[in-house]
């Protein structure tokens, strides 16, 4: 058996994750569904691995002495993204929009409650097939997963992939489907006139465009590039180090929360206090990038040393749980969404882009109103609202939400 250290164990990570890009390139089924490259590789990787071991074959173990910090490091990054000026830049329909994502969470985690408890598992079994996977994605499920195990929840990481890639494959099928329901049901058309659209990577375009133009000052004979980047890495390191104390000091007044909450909240109030001064001179793009690097080597490391095993006599419920969230969503999309946006053009790409990142990720967002677009036209104020709400503000919002139901439920059967 090989016994890989740290560095060994990151390496190891770093090529799994590039043989998940490289199988998603060559399956192009993979990438329209927007399964990220890291949970492909990833559970190729455990799969491997536990069937070696069903075979009395171990072949390596891991020191994932860094898959914590990665998580906390990546959960920063989304708080640095929660700006309230970025908020203003969208207007009422951004708030209306996250209004409905927040609320929306908090049904699919009701919906979850009440299709387990029938089945005899424990409520947060429901909670953990609800908005931990579904709004949050594999990346929140395996970050609160050891919670949940504490909580009762049995295998909770290996349950939090499987409802997550339930949930991207979901959202990615049926996203386009009800836009165009929508569209063609209402006879509804794109806006005529020149219109901005505005095309992925849309949320740091939108952070880096629409915020007021802040340039970062960089000591002479620095190269401008190689000192954002530091500088980014410093703060985002510094908010994880006075959020660790925050998170200790709730944790002691017996608060559950998982590890990065108190990070997030700190980068959340240092990027507000930079918009407001200018005083950090903050480049969100190198930011996001930061976290993307964080969250493939987290998700990666996670999804390697999966057991699962574990997810043996739970099939069934978790099939029951996904099938009801995604009628559900279907119903809320068709209805409330669409009216509640406008009942126009727009309104129906939105209804398409919303169950994407509420049932995966904002990647399938994109997607499905991408798709929309190509065949129907422009569509600009949902380009607008989508990514803001999808790639910030409802990972902030349901982080604070399963955080309160992890507490109510805690103590349950």
């Amino acid at each position: 058996m090989f016994q890989l250290d740290l560095v060994q164990t990151v390496t190891f990570a770093g090529l799994v994750l590039f043989v998940g890009y490289q199988i998603r390139r060559l399956v192009p089924l993979l990438g329209r569904y927007n399964l990220p490259a890291a949970v492909i590789g990833g559970l190729l990787c455990s799969t491997a691995l536990f069937l070696c071991k069903q075979r009395g074959l171990a072949l390596v173990t891991f020191d994932t002495t860094l898959q914590t910090p990665m998580m906390i490091a990546f959960f920063t990054t989304i708080g640095f993204g929660a700006s309230l000026s970025l908020l203003r830049v969208g207007g009422p329909q951004v708030l209306l929009f996250s209004v409905l994502s927040i609320l929306m969470a908090l049904a699919q985690n009701l919906v979850g409650i009440l299709v387990a408890i029938p089945f005899g598992l424990h409520p947060l079994f429901g909670v953990l097939c609800g908005a931990v996977t579904l709004t949050g994605g594999p990346a929140t499920g395996l970050a609160f997963a050891p919670l949940f195990e504490q909580a009762g929840v049995a295998g909770a990481a290996t349950l939090a992939v499987a409802s997550a890639m339930a949930g991207i494959i979901s959202g990615g099928l049926i996203g386009g489907p009800i836009g165009t329901t929508l569209i063609e049901r209402h006879r509804l058309r794109a806006p005529t006139g020149k219109a901005l659209h505005l095309d992925p990577p849309v949320a740091t375009q939108l952070v880096e465009e629409q915020l007021p133009e802040k340039s970062a000052e960089t000591p002479s004979g620095e190269d401008k590039e190689s000192y954002l980047l530091l500088k980014s890495l410093v703060v985002i390191l510094a908010a994880m180090w006075i959020g660790s104390g925050l998170s200790r000091w709730l944790a002691s007044i017996g608060v559950t929360l998982p590890a990065y909450i108190g990070a997030m909240v700190i980068a959340a109030s240092l990027r507000n206090l930079d918009d407001a001064t200018g005083w950090l001179r903050l480049s969100q793009k190198v930011i996001d990038d930061l976290g993307a690097v964080s969250l493939s080597l987290f998700l990666v490391m996670a999804l390697m040393t999966l057991k699962l095993w574990e997810l043996a006599g739970l099939a069934l419920p978790l099939l029951v749980i996904v099938v009801a969230q995604v009628v559900v969503m279907a119903l809320v999309c068709l209805g409330p969404v669409f009216r509640l946006m406008g009942r126009d053009y727009d309104a129906a790409v939105m209804s398409g882009g919303f169950c994407g990142f509420m049932l995966g990720t904002t990647a399938n967002a994109m997607a499905n109103m991408e798709a929309l677009v190509e065949r129907y036209g422009p569509a600009p104020r949902a380009f607008l609202v989508v990514p803001m709400v999808g790639a910030f503000f409802i990972d902030f919002a349901n982080s604070l939400l399963i955080t309160l139901f992890l507490n109510l439920l805690k103590q349950g059967p």
